[in-house]
């Protein structure tokens, strides 16, 4: 067999070989971000028009909350929160739309206190899907319920549910990365 032979058979080999590995490493990826994202990905490949586009968001997503210095909280602090969230449920019973703003303001100020950036809502929302994907369909439950009772137009029913789904996030918040805390602080055997 010639040289030319030999070529013509191996690189057009090579190619597809090539285009196998491609497709593979982007199926790949494309899981590792369903994955991470749960929900997150479908909606942001809805809101975007196009996988592609959607994928290029979630990474600048991943990459900006590597920048971030998101922290554990001291178990003080935990202890802190969890009590304000406990007065905050009470206090419900009595004033229902000031417990849901209340609960607005102290998942906003867990987020701070973790090292997330709080100025702006959609920014929250991006910034927590890194991390916090299953639970953002909670947060914007509660933040569109929020909203409503700000304007005077939320049942006792949907302040109850958004104290709910305010809670999924707090709880998520509150508790992220504990349970690895824990597991690294505890003898070895």
């Amino acid at each position: 067999m010639s040289t030319g032979t030999l070529i013509a058979i191996i690189v057009p080999v090579v190619v597809v070989l090539l285009l196998i590995a491609g497709a593979l490493w982007l199926v790949a990826r494309r899981r590792r971000l369903r994955e991470r994202f749960g929900p997150e990905y479908e909606r942001t490949v809805r809101s975007s028009g196009s996988r592609l586009a959607a994928e290029q968001e979630l990474r600048r997503r991943e990459q900006r909350h590597q920048q971030l210095e998101i922290k554990p909280l001291a178990p003080g602090t935990r202890q802190r929160y969890a009590q304000d969230w406990t007065q905050v449920q009470q206090e419900f019973v009595d004033r229902p739309g000031e417990a849901v703003q209340r609960a607005d303001g102290l998942v906003t100020a867990l987020m701070h206190e973790r090292g997330y950036p709080t100025e702006d809502y959609e920014q929250r929302l991006r910034d927590l899907s890194v991390e916090h994907a299953n639970t953002l369909k909670h947060y914007r439950a509660a933040h569109a319920v929020n909203a409503q009772a700000g304007r005077g137009d939320a049942t006792t029913e949907e302040l109850r549910g958004a104290m709910v789904h305010y809670r999924a996030l707090f709880t998520a918040l509150l508790d992220g990365g504990q349970a690895a805390r824990d597991d690294d602080e505890s003898p070895r055997r």
